[in-house]
């Protein structure tokens, strides 16, 4: 779907016109310039790349320099896929945030989680913990309990839920409406909160 690169840059909350408080995200979406579009004869499928965030030229590799020089644009940070645009696009284009998006339309925001370390299943899987030691758990009150039979069949079965490393993986949250459009910051306000911490990139969808 057509969409926007964009960094969080925080939460903050907007009243209603009916009169109520509503938390949500302020996110920089854009400007992207397009670096590359992709067609099916050359590329086998369609796909427009845009790029956001400055970047030094002195940390970008020699290949990278090659790709945005092509495009007529300088180096950028981050390079996502898109399609299904409106309007045909080509490469040195660029798309801003009122392009794309108004007030009260519903789009989808994928980002990196926050990263928690290796964590145990009390936290990770909201086991209870704490209460009646069955299933195998005699004093310790954080501990799984059983993960499985000894005898048969002698293995634990995958997608036990287990202690491990939690967070950090591509989550996106779907049907978030658009609070707010601010065309000359370049910002969003959506409704509610999204995945990652602040600074990190997200990714907009229509």
């Amino acid at each position: 779907m057509p969409g926007l690169i964009g960094k969080k840059i925080g939460m903050t909350s907007v009243f209603s016109a009916d009169g109520k408080n509503v938390p949500c995200t302020v996110i920089e979406a854009g400007p992207c310039v397009v670096t590359q579009v992709k067609s099916v004869d050359n590329d086998g499928y369609e796909a427009v790349q845009l790029a956001f965030d400055e970047k030094r030229e002195k940390s970008t590799t020699k290949p990278l320099k090659g790709h945005f020089n092509k495009a007529g644009t300088s180096p950028k940070r981050k390079l996502v896929e898109f399609d299904k645009f409106a309007k045909e696009l080509k490469a040195g284009d660029t798309l801003s945030v009122a392009d794309l998006f108004e007030e009260g339309i519903f789009v989808d925001v994928t980002g990196l989680s926050k990263g928690k370390g290796f964590q145990g299943v009390v936290k990770r899987y909201n086991f209870k913990g704490v209460g009646d030691a069955t299933h195998g758990q005699h004093n310790r009150l954080r501990a799984p309990g059983s993960i499985g039979a000894s005898s048969y069949p002698s293995r634990v079965f995958k997608g036990m839920r287990m202690a491990g490393h939690m967070g950090d993986e591509r989550v996106t949250i779907q049907n978030l409406r658009v609070l707010k459009v601010i065309p000359e910051n370049n910002l969003l306000l959506i409704k509610g909160s999204v995945p990652g911490a602040r600074n990190s990139y997200l990714i907009i969808e229509k």
